[in-house]
């Protein structure tokens, strides 16, 4: 029989956080981080105005007071600090006095591996999007305490063996710890696991990160004994083989609204979901299962609830039962769970690193509970169905639906399939949300087939701007989990201009979230409404496919945390260009960040950029900056060349912290960004005060 310590005194109904909603959502005006100057210091003391995010603590079991710590807040009081490399992250993340440590920068570990061991009464937290530990990860040993990892990207420590028995690289190992809040990270790619909660390690919570492209996501457990209070939700575990997660011998095991997704078709198939190991005692609601085999199991000794689940695809085991003593985690501390059908787009929407993080003060669940309503309120919903299950059967009847001048969010609900159409939507119809309802991104399909080319109805052809299929000319517009493509044939049309444009942006604040965009030539143009207007877009969690010159524009655009994938040409052949700025003076151009360019195309057959000087405009300053991203051997060695008559030495073209066979050291043919450039060259500096939230 395991044994069984004595419990701690426990805080019941915490108010420090708003509950079921993801932070960047919860504030009235989410404050933006990470903009204290290169290596700059910050005393939060009672002189100095603190960030709100510095001062954040966590839910679930992590707020508890027990074990002589109340609740989990991290380095509070602390200086603040931001570190761009290895040296002061480790400084401050080891010291003994208490920090908040701002991740400015992608600090590759040397060796790889390496898992600093962080000391109590710290903080951790990503600068935007920009905080990455790459290649290795954070170890947290017996009796470390108070202990916040926020808002970072945890990547790559992978060693090419899929079930790794020799390299014990995680992202996070905690051995023993107590009070952690490890929340709204992305962790994938590792060596051995994502996260590891091993030795009694208690007073945890695991809240809205992304954990994938692993074997084994999140074990818990390892020990005889009974005593761990864990509580799990709002996660994104996708595309990992098991421990999603493995919950062995805990006493408290709260998994509340995480998403579980298993993607068809690709190389990584799951083995089982959720496991209660052991004398686990686990409480699991309102989580949502995709395509899962065995999505939950339980030894015969472990007690496992199930309440308000749902299972989409799922087969094999799927169980609940045992003899252990009912509890209610209310007991504890205050929550208030999502409804498990909203769960995916919720999640998807709110997971992994944010562009800043809001949170609240002293919000009470009555609150958030309010605060939802409204939010509900203020948004109209037009659905669409080919099978006309639908208030329309097009896109398109939806957009004209829409009135001019809209002063809300209108969503626009489309159901899976495939829709043969142009979409348009007008500069007079700002704040609309296209965005797909099925479980996959590959589920709903906006696609035609227009080029540059094609000849018109009414004569003429539609040009390389009107040959889109979707062709967004109003501000505020969102795209989340659908796939918009241009499908030309140009093997058949080698008599016309080949360009053809699968998505069109002339706006500002313009949002791609979880989309596929696919084509050949000119794919995404990223344009403005005029030249000297600005507009601004968000491309995040995304993949776009093409060949030639297929990121253009003069918007200020960001690619972050997406895949670009490199294609040949219709006659097979091997090679291109990924961007084709064409930024006005003054402006930012294109920013690929934090992302991977590869495809099956022949090695350093591609170039990552070229100057467009559209209609021959001197004037213009083209500008693609491609920072802490994977080049595949696909890359060319000098990655940048001229076009039509402009060199593109003339103009702004960089590469910073770029890993893979198609990155290279700096030379006259390959600029990089020094360390102060690049502080200023993040995604929150292409964003200014925008800062994109799903709506």
């Amino acid at each position: 029989m395991s044994s069984r310590t004595p419990r701690a005194r426990h805080r019941k109904g915490r108010t420090a956080l708003a509950f079921g909603l993801p932070l960047a959502l919860t504030a009235a005006g989410a404050l933006g981080y990470g903009l204290l100057a290169p290596g700059a210091q910050q005393h939060a003391s009672a002189a100095t105005a603190v960030p709100a995010w510095a001062a954040a603590t966590a839910d679930g079991f992590a707020s508890v007071d027990a074990l002589g710590q109340n609740g989990t807040y991290g380095g509070r009081g602390g200086e603040i600090v931001t570190v761009r490399t290895l040296a002061d992250l480790e400084k401050y993340a080891t010291a003994e006095k208490p920090y908040i440590i701002v991740v400015a920068a992608a600090i590759t570990m040397d060796p790889v591996g390496k898992e600093i061991k962080v000391r109590s009464d710290k903080t951790i937290i990503g600068s935007g999007t920009s905080g990455q530990i790459v290649g290795g990860g954070f170890f947290l040993g017996q009796g470390v305490h108070n202990v916040i990892i926020r808002n970072l990207t945890i990547r790559d420590a992978y060693q090419g063996v899929w079930n790794d028995k020799e390299h014990d690289y995680d992202g996070i190992q905690m051995d023993g710890a107590h009070h952690v809040w490890i929340d709204h990270n992305d962790i994938r790619h590792m060596a051995d696991g994502l996260i590891d909660s091993r030795k009694d390690t208690t007073y945890l919570t695991v809240s809205w990160n992304r954990l994938g492209q692993e074997n084994k996501a999140f074990g818990i457990g390892w020990t005889e004994n009974t005593t761990a209070d864990i509580t799990i939700h709002h996660n994104w575990i996708r595309e990992t083989e098991q421990r999603n997660p493995s919950t062995d011998n805990v006493a408290h095991a709260h998994l509340y609204n995480n998403y579980l997704q298993d993607e068809p078709g690709t190389t990584i198939t799951s083995s089982y979901g959720t496991y209660a190991r052991g004398t686990t005692n686990m409480l699991l609601e309102n989580s949502y299962f995709q395509g899962l085999n065995n999505p939950v199991i339980r030894d015969s000794t472990a007690t496992l609830v199930q309440r308000g689940n749902v299972f989409s695809g799922t087969a094999g085991r799927n169980e609940s039962g045992g003899t252990g003593a009912a509890w209610d985690p209310r007991s504890y501390y205050g929550y208030t769970p999502d409804k498990a059908a909203d769960v995916p787009s919720v999640v998807k929407s709110g997971a992994g690193p944010r562009t800043s993080l809001g949170t609240t003060t002293a919000t009470t669940k009555t609150t958030t509970k309010t605060t939802k309503t409204t939010a509900k309120a203020a948004v109209t919903t037009l659905t669409v169905a080919k099978d006309g299950s639908g208030q329309y059967t097009t896109v398109q009847a939806a957009v004209n639906a829409v009135p001019a001048n809209n002063p809300s969010r209108v969503v626009i609900a489309v159901k899976p399939g495939t829709y043969r159409e142009t979409v348009k939507v007008p500069s007079a119809k700002p704040h609309v949300t296209i965005q797909g309802t099925g479980g996959s991104r590959k589920d709903t399909v906006i696609v035609y087939d227009n080029a540059s080319g094609t000849p018109k109805p009414g004569g003429g052809t539609y040009g390389t701007g009107g040959s889109a299929t979707v062709a967004v000319e109003a501000d505020d517009f969102q795209a989340r989990n659908l796939s918009i493509s241009n499908d030309f044939d140009e093997r058949a049309h080698q008599d016309i201009a080949q360009q053809a444009v699968a998505l069109r942006t002339a706006a500002d604040k313009v949002f791609l979230d979880g989309v596929i965009v696919s084509g050949d030539q000119d794919t995404l143009l990223l344009d403005t409404a005029a030249k000297d207007r600005l507009g601004r877009v968000y491309m995040t969690n995304s993949y776009v496919t093409g060949n030639v010159d297929f990121v253009f524009g003069r918007a200020t655009a960001v690619l972050d945390r997406s895949v670009i994938t490199l294609k040949k040409r219709w006659d097979g052949s091997s090679a291109g260009y990924v961007t084709a700025p064409s930024t006005a003076a003054g402006r930012k151009g294109i920013l690929i960040a934090n992302s991977t360019v590869d495809g099956d195309v022949s090695d350093r057959s591609f170039y990552l950029g070229r100057p467009w000087h559209a209609g021959g405009d001197a004037t213009l300053d083209p500008q693609t900056t491609v920072r802490n991203t994977s080049l595949s051997a696909a890359i060319r060695t000098a990655p940048w060349t001229d076009m039509s008559g402009f060199s593109w030495k003339d103009d702004r073209f960089a590469e910073y912290r770029n890993t893979g066979a198609g990155a290279g050291a700096a030379s006259t043919d390959r600029p990089q960004l020094t360390d102060a450039q690049a502080a200023d060259q993040e995604v929150a500096d292409w964003l200014g005060d925008w800062t994109p939230a799903a709506s």
